[in-house]
Order: structure tokens, then sequence, then C-alpha cells
């Protein structure tokens, strides 16, 4: 009896081979696919929404045509070096061991030679093409350049060639040696595999093929060596090998002329090749090869070290003293720095009375709140739920109020939905019903309440204040450095609001809710957007939720710096947004640099290096990226909407040709700075960490006399910050500051220089003080003439004025100040020292640091207390500015002007003898203190006997009688100029009286 044709002897159907594999590929790649294109087109949807599809555009369409360009070089040199070989093989060959490996081998790899012959140049082509993507920026700039209109010192080649030009060069040059390489790597192989290329017991065997095939390959090889030579030779004056940057006296006189003669040289050999593939002789091309590889180690290493080791060395200074004029001049244009003014400052360490007369302005507008330990102080009193937080480090700024400029602390309550209540936790919390924060919070730099407080021009909710209320400004936070990684917001007209907006301001008031009212994101209501967005946020809920509908927008990367990033990929972004209110909405200012490292004679380096600081280490601020770079600009300034996150880029250096090139490239994203508003331009400021970079480079290239540069007799460095435990540098201070030779004060960006450290060691001495003029223009939008001027006040070393580290020191030491704290510190309180500021006042430098206490407890909040300052050896300690600066320059000393220089309270009278009542208040201070001293004791044996109780008790005594101290002090006024009495140290009776603040006592 027969089968069925459809079934196998077995009985079962006959299998269908191989159809699960290929399907579930298919599937594979399908799904893989759908992802990539979900990414790539939530992209164009994000870019086509904020207005700059351009940037993706033209950023993509640089990457493929670059890939593409890579891949098709490596695919067909390899391709073609492969089939080339291959077809050049020997139809017969002699039979040996070797041959019947290769047979075998031959054998296995018949069935997929078509395959490997294609796949192998496939793959070399995706990783050349990545490497040549990689650098679309170079190949972008080479073909929109734009020249400098200044030559190099050594070639007198224009910048922009070495800028623009040469990096591009270097890469093609680069990828072509080794698109050679490998391609005559792989057509060498292919010839050993089928016989073209035999080893024999007399030799190598090379047929005709294989001989014309390598010197075909060895005479590219050769003549990309050459040009790599050549360029080499414009590449010195960008090297930093040396003890300075640039092409050195041996470099000239050596490196560059041997360079020239290796590239002759490489090519001539090339020619050599050449003719060995025509004539088939060899010898002269090995002969050749041997020379150049002799002539290169010769001439491009021993002759440059014979140079410098017998030449340059024993009279360097003479030789090297051209071309350190030249890294000398070449830095300072590179960084910005040819443009300082340098001022020789004489300052004294005597405190004259009446010497600060003359500074009233500044003296008076000196900011005490230290914005990096203000911020749990406004979290206390303006935070209002826990969904709400305020950066560890807030902002200084300026405001007009009342005519007048004040310096402004400033931070924007953002929200924090992780702090919601665990339970509440869920997905439509997270992202539907908390989506912003609100409001700006600011007070007063240089005021504080009679409590200790910070005295606000802008709080509450609803907010109001001098900078608006929620009538006259969107006080709503979408878009912040702590926003959530996305928010679905909006709703169609009509439809209940489902956004927590803002908690009750006032008794009696409900929380309210909002619908964003803005075009802040792209359209997510679609189904396929939200299958788009499901699969780029990894949410199933996205595409389910009910709190997504037809009109709901997807708000995301909404860091100010991330979305100026995204849409200027060719910037270096500053590390700190900062908030302003700007014509009715708050806007995130962000800095963006063009740089560079290809700058001829300029001084490499490292960003993060640079800009470090006691506020990048404790995480307070951004740290910069890890690039070298020998060339910065601040050529941007960029805007971000709080509410609608729309980004604006101004071009602020319009003469930076880095940034005319993107221009040509970008035509359409940047605007002219004179289109910015005066409300924004008078925000403006010089930006961080440009100031970081340029205060770094100036420790040593403050010195333009070559030979003292040479001797480095006059190097200085960023002072320690003497706040913080860790040895790391000090940031720089924004304050309103009246220089020397300026009529009226500014707000400056602020540094001070020590001599040199070296191995850790170095005198704290202050050798210089460096300003940057941030004022960038006024109300009117006219961009101030002298914005960003740096000024560097020079200090001769024989003057001897303390650093801030001797300043610190000396504060810590004074028997005055140091028994007053320590009082202070054996109570429930902690004593904080605020920043320390430098300020050339007086004639010579004043140093000014408030002092904070802090309570112990999760909701306790540092208060500012007391005002230390020094000027010369004299330090002065009071609970008012004013008061303290009375102590060093005396009643009449000109520190006051107006109720500011008093921070907001009644200005003390002149000297007058003690009335009854004064003498009575005295004596109140004495017992008090005394009585605080005898609960110390008290307090102490308590601990010592282990009875936590009798501790407690003890403590609260203590409180008790200091809030009694600060009481008295109060009604006595400060008229000596010498520090009040302080009370013996802890333990011994208090012999007299001491104006030892209270965390809880009035001001």
């Amino acid at each position: 009896m027969s089968r069925p044709a459809s079934t196998t002897s077995t009985g079962r159907p006959p299998s269908r081979r191989g159809a699960l594999t290929p399907t579930l590929i298919v599937v594979a790649l399908v799904v893989v696919g759908f992802i990539f294109f979900a990414n790539v087109w939530t992209d164009v949807l994000w870019y086509r929404q904020l207005g700059f599809l351009e940037v993706f555009i033209t950023e993509n369409l640089a990457k493929i045509a670059t890939f593409a360009a890579g891949f098709a070089i490596m695919f067909a040199a390899v391709f073609f070096s492969i089939r080339i070989a291959y077809n050049a093989r020997p139809v017969y060959a002699p039979d040996s061991e070797v041959r019947d490996n290769l047979n075998r081998y031959q054998a296995q790899l018949e069935p997929v030679r078509r395959i490997v012959m294609i796949g192998l140049p496939v793959l070399f082509g995706l990783f050349a093409g990545s490497a040549a993507a990689s650098q679309w920026q170079k190949v972008l700039l080479f073909f929109n350049q734009v020249g400098f209109g200044q030559p190099d010192p050594q070639f007198n080649m224009d910048i922009s060639f070495y800028l623009m030009t040469l990096p591009f060069l270097g890469f093609v040059t680069g990828f072509l040696i080794s698109v050679v390489v490998i391609a005559g790597i792989a057509g060498i192989l292919t010839h050993y595999l089928y016989g073209s290329i035999r080893l024999m017991e007399r030799g190598v065997f090379t047929s005709r093929a294989a001989q014309i095939h390598i010197a075909v390959t060895g005479a590219a090889f050769l003549v990309l060596l050459g040009v790599n030579f050549w360029l080499d030779r414009y590449s010195s004056v960008q090297s930093n090998g040396g003890r300075w940057a640039g092409a050195l006296y041996t470099d000239v006189n050596a490196v560059i002329p041997t360079k020239a003669i290796l590239a002759v040289a490489a090519v001539l050999v090339a020619i050599l090749f050449i003719v060995a593939a025509v004539i088939g002789r060899w010898r002269l091309p090995v002969i050749g090869t041997a020379m150049l590889i002799i002539t290169s180690i010769l001439a491009g290493g021993v002759y440059p070290w014979v140079i410098q080791q017998f030449q340059v060395r024993p009279s360097e200074q003479t030789l090297e003293s051209k071309y350190i004029q030249r890294n000398i001049e070449n830095t300072r244009k590179a960084y910005g720095l040819d443009g300082i003014q340098e001022t020789r400052y004489d300052a004294t360490n005597t405190a004259n009375t009446g010497a600060l007369a003359p500074d009233a302005q500044t003296t008076a507008n000196i900011r005490l709140l230290d914005p990096n330990l203000i911020s749990d102080a406004f979290a206390q009193l303006e935070q209002y739920r826990p969904y709400y937080q305020f950066p560890k480090a807030l902002n200084v700024d300026r405001y007009e109020v009342n005519g007048k400029i004040q310096d402004t602390v400033i931070a924007v309550r953002e929200l924090n939905p992780t702090n919601v209540a665990t339970n509440q936790q869920g997905w439509l919390n997270q992202h539907v019903v908390y989506t912003h924060g609100y409001g700006v919070v600011a007070a007063k730099g240089n005021k504080f309440t009679v409590d200790g407080k910070p005295e606000f021009l802008q709080s509450g909710i609803p907010s109001t204040g001098v900078l608006g209320n929620d009538t006259t400004y969107e006080p709503r936070i979408y878009f912040g450095e702590s926003s959530p990684e996305y928010s679905i917001v909006g709703a169609p007209d009509g439809a209940t609001p489902r956004e927590q907006d803002r908690p009750s301001g006032k008794e009696g008031e409900g929380e309210t809710q909002y619908t964003f009212k803005g075009n802040g994101g792209p359209n997510v209501g679609s189904f396929f957007n939200k299958i788009l967005y499901a699969i780029k946020f990894q949410s199933s809920d996205l595409l389910l939720s009910d709190g997504v509908n037809p009109e709901s927008q997807i708000l995301y990367d909404r860091n100010p710096r991330e979305r100026v990033q995204k849409v200027a990929p060719y910037l270096t972004v500053d590390g700190g947004a900062y908030p302003a209110v700007v014509d009715g909405r708050v806007k995130w200012i962000v800095d963006g640099y063009t740089t560079s490292q290809y700058f001829p004679y300029s001084q490499q380096k490292q960003l993060s290096d640079a800009t470090a600081d006691s506020q990048t280490s404790s995480g307070r601020a951004v740290a910069l990226p890890n690039s070298t770079v020998n060339y910065i600009r601040n050529s941007v300034k960029a805007t971000v909407d709080a509410y609608d996150g729309s980004v604006t880029l101004y071009a602020w250096d319009d003469t930076d040709p880095v940034l005319k090139a993107w221009q040509k490239v970008f035509p359409s994203t940047l605007k002219p700075y004179s289109e910015m508003s005066g409300a924004l331009m008078s925000h403006v400021r010089y930006p961080e960490d440009l100031f970081k970079v340029q205060r770094e480079l100036l420790g040593q290239y403050h010195v333009t006399d070559p030979t003292s540069f040479y001797k480095n007799n006059d190097a200085w460095s960023t002072p320690a910050d003497p706040t913080v435990d860790t040895d790391v540098k000090q940031p720089p201070f924004y304050m309103s500051l009246q220089m020397p030779d300026q009529q009226k004060p500014a707000f400056q960006l602020t540094s001070s220089f020590i001599p040199q450290i070296v191995n850790g060691n170095a005198r704290n001495v202050l050798y210089g003080f460096l300003a940057a003029d941030s004022d960038a223009g006024n109300q009117a939008g006219v961009k101030a003439d002298g914005y960003g001027k740096l000024r560097l006040l020079q200090i001769p070393p024989e003057t001897q004025v303390p650093g801030p580290g001797q300043a610190q020191n000396k504060f810590n030491s004074d028997p005055t100040v140091s028994q007053a704290l320590n009082l202070l510190r054996q109570g429930a309180s902690d004593v904080l020292n605020g920043n320390l500021l430098t300020l050339p006042v007086g004639g010579g430098i004043l140093y000014v640091q408030p002092v904070y206490l802090k309570s112990t407890g999760e909701t306790s909040y540092p208060t500012l207390q007391r005002v230390l300052v020094a000027f010369g050896d004299k330090v002065g300690f009071a609970p008012t500015l004013d008061a303290a600066l009375k102590q060093l320059f005396g009643g009449d000393s000109g520190a006051a002007a107006g109720d500011s220089a008093n921070n907001g309270q009644t200005p003390a009278g002149p000297s007058a003898p003690a009335t009854p009542a004064e003498a009575d208040a005295k004596a109140q201070l004495k017992a008090a203190l005394d009585e605080a001293n005898s609960a110390i004791q008290a307090g102490q044996a308590a601990l010592a006997a282990g009875d936590f109780v009798a501790y407690g008790d003890a403590q609260k005594k203590v409180a008790a009688a200091l809030k009694k101290a600060m009481d008295a002090e109060a009604k006595i006024p400060v008229t000596a100029p010498e520090a009040s009495p302080a009370p013996a140290a802890s333990g011994s009776p208090s012999s007299s009286p001491s104006p030892s603040p209270s965390p809880s006592a009035g001001q």
C-alpha cells in the first residue's frame, strides 16, 4: 500500500525547515527598526516644536554624509583589495605541506566566500563610517570657515587655517592611512590564502600580481605618510609637549625642517615603489624604505634631541625668549586676556578713620547673604509643601528697586515629585498631577530681618513682591534644573484641570488646579504618538492612562542647560544657569562658549580642572566636561522660558570667527544681541566658568616679560576656600563693587590671587585681585561698553596684605571672636562661616564674612547673626556690618550710606558718655553672660555624670541666658573702634561682657 505523498516513512508530515528562524529574525529586525524609528521621530517632533528642526536635520545629514563617505571609502578599498587578490590567484600551485593546509582552508571558506568577501568590507566600513561621523563638526567647520584676519607668527597662515582647515586635513589623512593599511592587509592575506604569496625554503614567493598590489599599497601609504609629515610642520605650533605651548627653538630649527625633508623623502620612496611595480625589481624601494626609517629616527628624533640638549639647554632662556613671547601673546589672545587692564595697587594695612568714605556705595551693598548657605532658610520659610524644593546653591543677580540697583539672592521654587507621600507616587501623580514648580523667591543680598532671616523682595504663594505678582508675571516653573523626566500637560477647553497648581497661600484658601496653556512640547494625543512615546519612555501607562487626552503635550528634556546643548551642539555650555524675571516671564539665562584646542602657541587647559572649586566639589555647581581647550569665547547668550521651555539663542560675541562659521551652518538659529529686550540685557552677567578659566591662566600669564615668565618667579595661584575643610579653590563671587578707576559701583565677578602653591605650600598673602565687569546693559537695551572688561589689581609683595587664608585664621584665632563663638557652640547651635568676600576699599583690602547660626533639628535653618570684618591686622565682630566696620575705621569711617549699611537696623549714634540706662544694660549683659557660663558648667558636669535630663535643663538655661544677653546688648550703642569684649572661656567665670548672639535672638 503506497503512502500519501504528503507523509514521510514515519507517517509524520514533513517539517518546513528553517521557517521559524527567518521569521524570528524578521520580527526582531522589525521591532528594533521600529524602536529606532520611535526615537528618531520623537526627536524630530521635539526639535520641530521648539523651532530648531534645522539643527536636527543639518547635524544628522552631516553625520550621515560623513558616515556614508567613510563607509564607502573603506568598503571600496577593502572589497577591491580582496577582489583583486582573489582574481589574481594562481590556477596551479606547487604541492607542499603548506599548500595542502591552504587547500583545506580554501575548501572550508568556499561555501561562504561570497558572504565573507562582502561582509568583511561591510564590517570595516561600518567601523570606519562611525569613526568618520563623529568628526562631523570638523567637516562642517572646514566647508564653512571664516577667517580670523590675523596670521600665526611662524608660518604666517591665518588662524582659521589652524582651527578649521588643519584639523580637517589631519582627520582625512589619518582616515586614509587607516584605509590603506586595512585594505593592504586584507589584500595580502587574500594573496597568501590563495597562493599568490608563499613561504618557501629559499624565501618568499610572490606572484607578479601580488607584487604590483603590494607596490601600489606601499606607494599610497608613503604618499599619505608624506602628507602627514608635511602637515606635522603646521601642527608643531599647536604642540603642548614642551615647557611652553607652540613651536619652540628646537621645533623651529630642527623638527620643522626635518619634517619637510621626511615628507619629500616619503614621496620619493613612494615613486620607487611604483617603479618597482613596473620593472619588477625591489632593491631600490627596499633600500629607500630602510633609508626613510633611518632618516626618520635620526632626523626626527636624534637630531632634535641633540639640538635640545647641547644647544638649547645651556642657553635656554636666551634662545627660547622669542618663542615664550609668542606663547604669552597668543595665549592671552586665545583666552580673551589681551585687553585686561592691569593696575598697581599699593594697598595699606592701616584702617584710617574716614577711609571708607569714597567707597560708601560699595560698603552699603556688600552682600551678606551667602547663596550657598541660605538655601535651607529659603526652604523652611518659602517651600510651603514637601513637593517643592530649592537648589543647594542659590544665584546672585541684581534688580532695580526704588530706583537703585539691589544685589539679590534668587531661586525658583521647583517641583520635587519624589517627595510626595509614598502611597501617592503612582504614574498619574508623578507625570500628570505634579508637573510644575511655582514662583521665584528673591531676597536682598545686603540686608536681613531683626532675627537674622532673609529680607525678601519676592516671596509667597501667591507670589508677591517688587518683581511682580501672579497677575504681572507667570510664576509657574515647568522647565528647571530639577524638573521631572517628563510630564503630560494640557487639556481641551472646558475640561477639568488635573495639574496640582499651588497650595493655599492664606488661611481659608484651598488647593488650586491648573491646565497648561502654552506650547511647551510635542502633541502626544494621537494613538500613534502615544505608542512612540510609550516606547521612548518605556511606559505602558502613557499609552493606556486616561490622563492623556487629544490636546495633551509631553514635556521632556527640561533642564535649561541640556535644552541649550541640544539646539546648539557646537557650544560648550556653562555649568550654571540662573533665573531672572524678565518681561513678565521667568527666564533661565545660559552662557554658551565656542572653544577649540587648535589655537597656535596657546596654552591648553582642561575645562574640568580649570573650573573646579569648592562649589563643584560639594555638588552645588555643575562641573564642565573633561575636555581640553586653548581657545574660548562667550559667544552665545541663551534664554529658556521656565513656563513653555522656548529657547532663544543670541549671538553675543558677533566678532568671533568660530561663531560666524557656525552661523553659516545654522543660519536661522541665532538672533543678534540687539534683539534682546532691555529687561533681559540688564540681567546678563559675565559667565562664571569663563572667568574661572581666565583666572587659572592669569596665574602665570599676568607676566608679559619673557625673562620673568621663564624664571616663573612671579606665578600666582587661586587661594583655597578657607571656609571648607578640603583643599579646593575658592569660588569667584558676584557683588556690586567700585574698582579704584571706576566712578560708580558695577556688578562684578571677583577673585583673588596668592603666590604659587608649590608642594601644597604657599604664603597666604594677597598678590592680585581680579574683577570682571558684569553689567551688560541697561533697561533701554543698550550694550554697555565696559561689559567684560577685566581689571587686575597687582599688589606689591612687600605690602604683605593678608590673603583669604590668613584673614580666616585671624577670625578663628582672635580672642574676642573665638571666645564668643565657642560660647555659642556650647549650646544647641552650629556656627556656620559664610563666604569670605574680598573687597579693595579704603585704600587696602577689606574682608567680610557673615556668621550664621543653625540650631539642631530637622526644621532648623541658618540665620545671619554676626558679621566679621578684617583690614590688615585688625578684626571687627558685630551684629551688623556697619557696627563691625566702625570697630575698624571709627565712628566717622564713612561706611554708612543710608540704612543699607546697617542691614536695615537703626544706625548707632556718635560716641557719648554712658547714660544710666546704658550702664544698666551693660550690667544686665554681664549678669546674663555669667548666668550662661554657670549653666554651661552645670551642663558639662551633668553630661560627665550621665544625667541627660539635667544636661537638657542646663541647655535651656543657656539659651535663656543668651537671649537675655542679646536683649541687653541691643540697648548698648556701638561707638568704640575696638571689638566688644567677650566672656572668658567656657568653664571660667565671665569677667567682661560680650556680644554673644543666640540663634533665636533678635538683631
